[in-house]
Formats: structure tokens, C-alpha cells, sequence
């Protein structure tokens, strides 16, 4: 994550801070998700019976798309100085725009929407995500994500 001083961040509110690298969504990423949560909804994984839908084959789940973000912001998120920890706090709103196929890349668009100090040495920082499905014009999602650090 890049570092910089608090008022460097600051100075970036309202901004585009950044895209993520392209992050593949296999088959086998899919049916992993799909162990690991229990969802194993056919459109998921079964490309057979897939491929009889109007998505035309296997589709990631919706969950494991926002799962990404963490890896998506990775690149791109600002942290200050001086960090010692930062915690998920949640989302005010996130909406599943585009099915994601099986074989597609994605990749985070990030705004800093707004940081605002809670408690001395605690920030509260609001992202705009968007996450983007290489060569289509629909996103696979929009989020505003609620992050909290301390200094």
C-alpha cells in the first residue's frame, strides 16, 4: 500500500487514487469460493447447465467478487505514517452491477470519498470502489467501503 502523511491523504479526498492491476477469474477460483462458502448454485459450477442460461456459462459469485477488494486495494489505498493497524469496518452500499463470466479479469477503481479522525489516532476513511470487467462497459460492481486505522 502506498504510505504518506495524513494531510498528503487528506489532499486526495474527492480524487481518483488509483486502479488495480487485472485479476483473473478462473473456473477453478470460482469452485474454490464455492467450497469454501457452500454456495454451489449451478450458475456457479456447472458449466454445463450454465451455458443453457442468458449468462451463456459459469458465473464468479457476486460475494466472491467484492471478496477481491482487499487485494484490489492493496495497489492502490493510502495508508499514514505511523499506521498500526487497520481494520474493515463495512459498506454503506454495494451493488452487483454485471455477472462476472468465468475467464474475465477485473480490476478496482478507487476514489477517496472522505476521512474523518474518530478518536485521536483513529481515522475513518470512505472509498468509492468501482470494479471493472475488462472489455465490457457494465462494472461488475460499485462500493462505498468503510475503513478505519490507527496511528
Amino acid at each position: 500500500m502506498p504510505v504518506a502523511a495524513l494531510d498528503e491523504i487528506r489532499a486526495k479526498v474527492g480524487s481518483e487514487i488509483g486502479v488495480s492491476p487485472w485479476i483473473e477469474i478462473d473456473q477453478k477460483s470460482i469452485d474454490t469460493f464455492a467450497e469454501v462458502t457452500g454456495d454451489h448454485q449451478f450458475i456457479h459450477v456447472d458449466p454445463e447447465a450454465a451455458a443453457q442460461t442468458p449468462f451463456g456459462g459459469t458465473v464468479a459469485h457476486g460475494f466472491l467478487t467484492l471478496s477481491l477488494l482487499s487485494q484490489m486495494a492493496a495497489s492502490v489505498m493510502y495508508v499514514p505514517y505511523g499506521l498500526k493497524m487497520a481494520v474493515n469496518y463495512g459498506f454503506e452500499k454495494v451493488r452487483f452491477i454485471a455477472p462476472v463470466r468465468s475467464g474475465k479479469r477485473l480490476r478496482g477503481r478507487f476514489t477517496l470519498a472522505g476521512m474523518e479522525e474518530k478518536k485521536p489516532g483513529q481515522w475513518q476513511f470512505l472509498h468509492n470502489v468501482t470494479v471493472e470487467i475488462e472489455d465490457e462497459e457494465r462494472p461488475a460492481l460499485t462500493a462505498e467501503w468503510i475503513g478505519v486505522i490507527f496511528v
